[in-house]
Parts: C-alpha cells; structure tokens; sequence
C-alpha cells in the first residue's frame, strides 16, 4: 500500500467554522464521518480540550487503520468504526455517552482521499496503471470494471450526464463499450485513452479528458450522492442544541445537494413562490454561519493543490 503525503484541506476553516475551542474544560462530543487519515480529527480534539470525544468513521479499511495509529495517544477518548457516513446515521449504537443529547459537531469531507488517489492498486486515478476498482471500500461491492462489463449504452450515457456532467456523453459512453467489447479495457489507461480519443489529448491548463469520465464511475460505483442525499437530514437531527455540521466538497453536484439542504432547512417558509400566505407551516430548524461556500486561499492551493475545488458549508443547529 502506497502511503500519501497527507495534507487536510481547509484545515484552519473548519476550526475556525466547528470552532472546538469553545468546549474547552468541558466535555463535547465530536463526529468525523469520513476519518481519513484522521488530520481534521486530531486537530478538532486538540483544539477541543481533554474532555472531548470523538467518533470517526470510515469505508476505507487502510485508512482506518493509519487513522487508529495516528489517534492513539487519544486512547478511550475515540471510538472508530468501518462504516460509511450513510450506515452511521441509522446505527443505533451510536452514542458514545448515554447521557449525550447530541453532536457538538459533525464533520464530511466529501470525495477520494489523497491516499485513494495515490494508490495505484485502488484504480482511482488515471494517470497510473491500475485496476478498474475505484471503490472506497475495497472488500465490499463491484468495482468499476464489474460495472461497466454489465452496463448497456443507456445506463452509462446516464451516469456519464448526471454524475460526470459530460457533454459528450452518448459519444463517451459508446466509445467505452466498443472498446469493452473489444477487450480493450484492461486497466485504468485503457479507460483514460478511450476518453482521450474521444475529446482529444489535453492542451496545457485543460483538465484531463478522462477526469470526468472518472468521477462518474466512481460516483456510480459508490453511491456517493445518494449516501449524501440519505445522510443530510439525518445527520442534521443528530446535532445538539448549538450543534454544527461542516460539509466539504469537491464538485458542483455535491455542492448543490449540500447548498440546497442548508438553504432550504435554514428558511421558515419553503413555500413555491407567488402564494399569497405561507400553507407549508415549515420552520428553521438550522442557520447558515456563510452564505458562500469557504474557499482555499492561494497560499493553500499553492502547497496543496487538491484544495483548490474545495467548498466548505456549515450550520449550527438552533
């Protein structure tokens, strides 16, 4: 297993957004729903005081395990386990304290991990050979190249539109299985040069042609979106009284699933427009702490340019 260089993205927003501080000399109970290598959770129970306690969560079973070595001087104070965000919110065995009326704070960092990408065996990325896996949880599902040995022209022409935003998805989608076909798709550069030759190289300062085909079978494979949409509201119930949930994502469609949640929770109507009155009878049951997504400052994207589509939304429950 190939170890990334492990830099956490917007680290000094989400402190300063989930503000641990605050709990400091008493006790507060913290979630990391997508641990990683556990950068924004040591950091928040730092900064949260020796009261703190944190449950982190994870589908990557490698990275559970760095994430337990690097948490360890924490001892009883955590409690990891080998879940998605999606399964943890309808977990029963979730509270840490039977006493607690909720999460102080709950944090997603949203997409592939460093360690995901830089490891050439999980077949996230298309610029190394590897196979055609891309799931996060590597012991559990279909990888990619399961997926695409099943799906028909319509099936991947969908992902392709709405999980990748690719324009040419027809073109894209016909261009893959003609070359499944043909067993041409051996690996993640045989996928990377289908969509090469479908767009053409790219000219210095393009992103990769196969970048979007990429994310779309990763997002199908994972059920990335879904698992966000599921988790939102539950998530949100789970907060206590003053309670905080931080979002990270990294492109548009998470984003918007995110950014509508917060708006629409955040107001006391949500009414169509143009009714004389409100009939819905909805209320707030959040506030947004920014209207605009927090964003990597150049000094940030400079030494870590994954940050760089970075977007960080939050709200404090009321």
């Amino acid at each position: 297993m190939t170890q990334a260089r492990h830099v956490p993205v917007l680290m000094d927003s989400v402190l300063g957004a989930l503000d641990p501080r605050r709990f400091e000399g008493r006790p507060s109970l913290w979630l990391d729903g997508t641990l990683g290598l556990a950068g924004h959770a040591k950091a928040i129970l730092e900064a949260a005081g020796d009261q703190a306690r944190l449950l982190g969560t994870d589908r990557d079973e490698q990275a559970l395990a760095l994430a337990r070595q690097a948490l360890q001087p924490f001892g009883t104070r955590i409690r990891l386990m080998h879940k998605s965000f999606a399964e943890v919110v309808d977990d029963d065995r979730l509270a840490l304290d039977p006493e607690s009326k909720g999460f102080d704070g709950i944090l997603l960092d949203l997409g592939v991990s460093s360690l995901q990408l830089d490891s050439p065996e999980r077949g996230f990325s298309f610029q190394r050979e590897g196979p055609l896996d891309m799931r996060m949880d590597a012991g559990h599902g279909d990888g990619a190249g399961d997926w695409l040995a099943h799906a028909d022209a319509a099936a991947l022409e969908r992902v392709l539109r709405d999980y990748g935003e690719e324009r040419q998805a027809r073109r894209m989608a016909s261009a893959v299985l003609r070359a499944r076909d043909l067993g041409e798709l051996r690996n993640t550069l045989d996928l990377a040069r289908v969509a090469e030759r479908v767009l053409g190289r790219p000219r210095p300062g393009q992103i990769h042609p196969a970048t979007r085909l990429f994310q779309a079978l990763r997002l199908a494979v994972n059920g990335e979106l879904e698992a966000l949409e599921h988790a939102l509201p539950r998530l949100r119930g789970m907060l206590a009284q003053g309670g905080r949930l931080a979002v990270i994502s990294f492109h548009s469609l998470e984003d918007r699933l995110v950014k509508d949640d917060f708006r629409r929770e955040s107001r006391d109507c949500i009414c169509p427009p143009g009714l004389p009155e409100c009939r819905c009878g909805h209320k707030a049951s959040v506030r947004e702490l920014s209207r605009k997504p927090m964003e990597a400052g150049e000094a940030e994207t400079a030494g870590n340019p994954r940050s760089r589509s970075a977007k960080l939304r939050v709200i404090e429950k009321l």
